[in-house]
């Protein structure tokens, strides 16, 4: 029955007594048997459940002696969001935070065999009492877009908030235990929190700042010993300590031995994540034992704001262990609407194709969940660094007491859970809502808004921060965008978050030709932007019917939750690409589909590598750009969207594209005054010597038409350096007379010891313009996963799909300019070449008619 995925029915716990709990809808007697909550329209139809009440209950024997323990409490990690908690009828606690810890004391209550309830209230009735409640002002939003189908006052309850729906997600608000559950029965005192922070001294020696913290159930002080080992380090301390009673806490300063030889953890592509096995044994007075294992990483980071040489404002840039890092990579949103079904394998699957596309970061997004502990334990091991967003999102908050105090509760839970993760660079207060305010998106009235900066204020500096300030191992900035340090100076809140001289830009254009490199802001820091797409028609017909495969369906209008957005994607190809004609509804429908995902690729390509080219220039006072953090890595469910992984993982072609546009060393061609420019990009660490190779082919031909090589071009470490400049009119003459239309360019570059770059391309015209361009034959011969492509023409954008079988190509969506090509194909899970050969389809531009 699929009522328990649909109310987050998560009791993954430790303790198996308290698992499998009735889940039922108060006052009755039913349930319905629910199909894929995912399938058609149903994110419509079941939209009662969350409107109704419910409760979770079940009966559980103790399995130890109760008269034995001081203590026993009754913990939630997660609850999902409004409930009352009862045992044996008593009420034990109440619950409002869906990303707070709960602790109940039931040792007077806890008998030999108890019954368990957890009674919901419907988040969307809490959420619409909550805002009534609040009559000195209005706290907008009131409601999303109606494109989107969502419910209205999110901003009111403090749960995951793009579960009452978003520009590219379904409204799904769902009540449940979403994390593990447990009783925690103990004597004298307990072990809540353990935390490592490493610092690097003048001294240029590192340390370990431990913290402990506990509760403690003796009435009077408890004293003992702790022990630190890190044997491959050869530390090993022992402190005396003592613990008062109530929540006591320990901090530790463990100095690394001297003479031990410090591996720091580097981001991907960087450098080793190594980390350091450690144990700490706390022995106290009343003979209770604690031995916690944990891993020890060191590196450093600092968010560097600093005055920059020829232009106006601040550098923002990120340094790790002393090193400037360009930052690489997407922005996180929750996986699935059903937290249950994020499995460890899901996130891996998810994460891994981040650094498989040489990402280095992610940003977690402020209207999504702070992640599973799994999700942050792969990010360490994977150099995978996460700008890590408080989560609100879009929208003005209340900040009356009970409110404040939830959201500290959180705050502090959350830091104290997450700060040892080495991949955390930085705490991010919110997303949008400095420039929600600054920009006015809602419409205030002027003389009102000094309530709404107040509140801001409140909110975000004088509770949030003042509660990451303890966190002394990683920066904090307010908001995203922001102008970070000149914010600040403004009050907290900027005229304009928005300004390329400081901070961090989100920028988004659906209107003008993605093409065009000049329509991109020449910021410091790009941490969103993007374009949408297509999932491809095997991740759609898992959740759709036959009447629902076409381009302008009800199943295809329902699913687009941005406003205008099929349209928009419609303009955008039609700038370059011809649309389909074919009469075959399904095969219009899969073109239509292929087309957009060319065009998300090949827009993000463009402004991508414009801000990896702009990193070591400035240019009218703009420049020294030092991130790129695209417009979705994930999908939550089978919809079009920015992503560039489907729901379920499958790579779209803007997946294939960023790992060549993020590759270590890369090629980048843009026009600008009639002359071809092409820069060198290196995040390698050392300046190369390299030579570039310039091809030129007429469309009709997979002969070159003329080719350049140029030795000894200098491409110095961690930049982006000219290595190329050539007036297209030159260009086109010396190779025998081509013209923009029917030409081609691309280019690679080569260095010694096998370093070699993705071939890059350089369009001379729109593909839709282009003459020469023919119907290719593109086939292929299987040897067991590798492709042998071979072509009779030039083919753009060669895109292999195998349908539903799970898996990568090490590249796809490619311009063929040779007769044969070698194309890997990896697995996730087992398959045969004649489910591959069955499942094959290879698209290229030209089969779209």
């Amino acid at each position: 029955m699929k009522t328990s995925v649909i109310l987050q029915g998560y009791w993954r716990s430790h303790f198996p007594f308290l698992q499998d709990f009735v889940v039922g809808m108060l006052f009755s007697l039913t349930l319905t048997v629910l199909k894929d909550p995912y399938y058609r329209f149903n994110d419509v139809m079941y939209r009662w459940i969350s409107l109704d009440n419910w409760t979770y209950s079940r009966t559980f024997k103790t399995p130890f002696d109760v008269r034995k323990w001081q203590k026993v409490n009754l913990v939630f990690e997660g609850v999902d969001t409004v409930a009352q908690i009862l045992i044996n009828n008593i009420t034990v606690g109440r619950t409002d935070n869906m990303f707070s810890r709960y602790s109940f004391d039931i040792t007077s209550i806890i008998k030999e065999v108890n019954f368990v309830e957890v009674r919901f209230l419907s988040a969307i009735s809490y959420a619409a009492e909550q805002s009534r409640c609040h009559t000195a002002y209005s706290i907008p939003p009131a409601c999303p877009p109606p494109v989107q189908k969502g419910e209205c006052h999110a901003n009111f309850i403090r749960k995951e908030q793009c579960s009452f729906s978003w520009d590219w997600g379904p409204s799904f608000p769902t009540q449940g235990i979403w994390k593990d559950v447990r009783i925690e029965a103990y004597n004298h005192y307990h072990l809540i929190y353990f935390t490592l922070t490493p610092f690097f001294g003048n001294a240029q020696q590192w340390s370990l700042e431990i913290e402990s913290i506990f509760d403690v159930v003796s009435s009077k002080p408890v004293s003992g010993l702790v022990t630190v080992s890190i044997p491959k380090l050869q530390t090993q301390q022992t402190y005396s300590v003592k613990l008062q009673p109530g929540e006591g806490s320990i901090v530790l300063l463990v100095n690394i031995n001297e003479n031990a030889t410090v591996e720091t953890w580097w981001p991907n592509g960087h450098g080793k994540q190594t980390g350091y096995n450690m144990t700490t044994v706390f022995i106290m007075e009343a003979g209770y034992k604690i031995e916690k294992f944990s891993k020890a990483y060191f590196r450093t980071v600092e968010l560097v704001q600093e005055p920059i040489s020829g232009s106006p404002g601040l550098s923002f840039y990120f340094r790790i262990n002393g090193r400037p890092i360009f930052i690489k990579g997407s922005n996180w949103i929750p996986a699935d609407s059903f937290q249950d079904r994020v499995t460890y394998d899901t996130l891996r699957l998810l994460l891994k194709s981040a650094a498989d596309a040489n990402m280095n970061a992610l940003r977690v997004w402020g209207g999504g969940v702070y992640e599973q502990d799994e999700f942050y334990d792969i990010c360490d091991e994977l150099g995978i660094m996460i700008w890590q967003d408080f989560m609100f999102a879009c929208a003005l908050y209340p900040t009356d007491q009970n409110y404040l105090e939830s959201i500290r509760a959180e705050v502090t839970h959350q830091i104290r859970r997450l700060k040892s993760h080495p991949s955390i660079i930085l705490w991010s207060g919110n997303n949008e809502n400095e420039a929600a305010i600054a920009s006015n998106w809602f419409s205030v009235p002027y003389a009102d808004r000094e309530v709404y900066v107040r509140d801001y204020v409140m909110l975000y500096v004088k509770n949030i921060r003042e509660i990451v300030l303890e966190d002394k191992s990683r920066p904090f900035i307010a908001s995203s965008p922001t102008n970070g340090l000149e914010s600040v100076k403004e009050g907290w809140l900027s005229q304009n978050p928005y300004d390329t001289h400081y901070g961090d830009t989100h920028f988004y254009d659906y209107s003008n030709d993605c093409w065009d490199w000049t329509l991109y802001p020449k910021t410091r820091f790009a941490s969103e932007y993007g374009f949408q797409s297509w999932p491809s028609f095997s991740t759609l017909e898992k959740v759709s019917s036959a009447e629902d495969w076409s381009y302008t369906s009800n199943f295809s209008l329902h699913r687009q939750h941005h406003e205008n957005g099929n349209d928009e994607m419609i303009q955008q190809i039609e700038r370059h690409f011809k649309l389909p004609q074919s009469t075959n509804p399904i095969k219009k429908f899969k073109d239509m589909i292929y087309l957009t995902q060319v065009m998300q690729a090949q827009c993000v390509k463009t402004e991508t590598e414009f801000y990896r080219f702009s990193q070591s220039e400035i240019i009218k006072g703009e420049g020294h750009t030092m991130g790129a953090l695209y417009w979705q890595l994930n999908d939550i469910w089978q919809a079009p969207s920015w992503a560039s992984l489907e729901y379920g993982g499958k790579w779209k072609l803007l997946h294939y594209f960023a790992q060549n546009f993020f590759a270590p060393l890369l090629p980048v061609a843009y026009e600008d005054g009639g002359a071809l420019y092409i820069y060198g990009v290196s995040d390698l660490h050392t300046d190369r010597q390299l030579t570039l190779g310039v091809t030129v082919h007429t469309w009709s031909s997979l002969e070159p038409v003329c080719s350049l090589v140029k030795d000894d071009v200098t491409v110095k470490a961690q930049s982006a350096v000219p290595i190329y400049k050539e007036p297209i009119s030159d260009l086109l003459r010396r190779c025998r007379n081509c013209t923009r239309k029917s030409c081609v360019v691309t280019f690679y570059l080569v260095g010694e010891g096998g370093l070699r770059s993705p071939t890059n391309h350089h369009f001379l015209s729109s593909l839709k313009d282009a003459v020469g361009l023919e119907k290719t034959h593109v086939s292929q011969q299987d040897s067991i996963y590798i492709f042998d492509l071979q072509t009779t023409a030039i083919a753009p954008f060669v895109s292999l799909d195998v349908g539903s079988i799970k898996g990568r190509f090490n590249e796809n969506g490619f311009l063929m300019t040779k007769k044969r090509k070698l194309v890997v194909f990896y697995p996730w899970e087992p398959t045969t070449v004649e489910e591959l050969e069955k499942s094959l389809s290879l698209t290229s531009l030209m089969d779209v008619v």
